[in-house]
């Protein structure tokens, strides 16, 4: 065992009820603005929706696959990072892709979608996936995880709050426009102080390790963004949609992660580190992204092949 698994985080099991509670309210929080239309999208620009799923949920895992085989890193930063890979898009993507200047609708339509299908898409990436990696064979195996319960998870903290968002701002809409903006910043304020309290208790394992985990991390995050950026172009999709899925290949929903990894790993400390890092570098990441893109107007020559499939 290398020194980075035999790391632990101090994390009791209150902390992890509290944490799924405040995913679930964050994703709530979501669905309070979503509507029917945003779904429509979807089906309204098939090429441009395809490959941002086939991106996200197909590409990104395979190359972090590939990454694991190149970089050879600790069998636990490797699940840590098979595990960011298979968790669908991040909340704060639809803010960095406005601020890029680009498709926002079809970021939230993506967001929305690949919450709803990371139910089955992230256990199946992650046993497939690390069932290939030989180094974690093992693990896995040690841990006996059971798919379903990682199945069940999923469906408590994302499909469940996001289906009870959309019935409240369908069937309770003056209640929606007074709560949604007020859940939003305190969910968000919740979660800021709850990683700042979680780091602080085990702050010296944090600075012990960051060093040794941020290459990681950083390659892992720049692949996300560019195979996004690249991919939509191979597919001929114009500026606004190919900074989107770029930006949503990039953005993880790491608090996904850490809820899976104290959950069903036991606060493995690399896994749980490598999600924190990513949670804390694919925002700096992708603002610094944002604002670069922000500055350059969007192309739309491609923008009529991107209309249909």
């Amino acid at each position: 065992m290398t020194e980075l698994d035999a790391v632990r985080i101090n994390f009791n099991e209150s902390g992890l009820v509290f944490l799924n509670i405040l995913l679930g309210l964050i994703m709530y929080g979501i669905a309070l603005d979503l509507r029917l239309e945003d779904f429509k999208l979807l089906f309204e620009k098939p090429r441009a929706s395809l490959t941002g799923i086939i991106s996200q949920f197909v590409f990104f895992p395979f190359a972090t696959y590939l990454l694991l085989w190149i970089l050879n890193p600790p069998p636990g930063v490797a699940l840590g990072m098979l595990l960011v890979a298979a968790c669908p898009g991040g909340n704060i993507s639809n803010f960095i892709t406005s601020v890029a200047k680009g498709n926002t609708a079809l970021s939230i339509s993506l967001t929305a979608f690949s919450s709803a299908l990371a139910i089955v898409a992230t256990p199946f990436n992650f046993f497939f996936w690390g069932n290939l990696y030989p180094p974690v064979q093992a693990t896995l195996k040690e841990i006996s995880l059971n798919p379903w319960d990682v199945f069940r998870a999923i469906l408590v903290i994302l499909l469940i709050p996001i289906a009870l968002g959309l019935l409240t701002q369908r069937y309770l809409p003056k209640i929606t426009k007074k709560i949604e903006k007020p859940i939003k910043i305190l969910s968000a304020l919740i979660f800021a102080a709850f990683l700042v309290i979680a780091l602080a208790a085990n702050f010296s394992v944090f600075l012990k390790v960051i060093n040794k985990v941020f290459l990681y991390v950083f390659l892992m995050n720049s692949t996300g963004f560019l195979l996004g950026y690249f991919f939509a172009k191979l597919m001929r999709l114009d500026e606004k949609d190919a900074r989107c899925i770029s930006i949503e290949t990039g953005i993880q929903n790491s608090g996904l992660g850490l809820v899976l990894i104290f959950a069903f790993f036991g606060g493995q400390g690399s896994m749980a580190i490598i999600a924190a890092t990513w949670g804390i570098w694919h925002a700096i990441a992708g603002i610094t992204l944002a604002w670069f893109w922000s500055k350059r107007t969007a192309s739309l020559g491609a923008q009529a092949v991107s209309k249909g499939f």
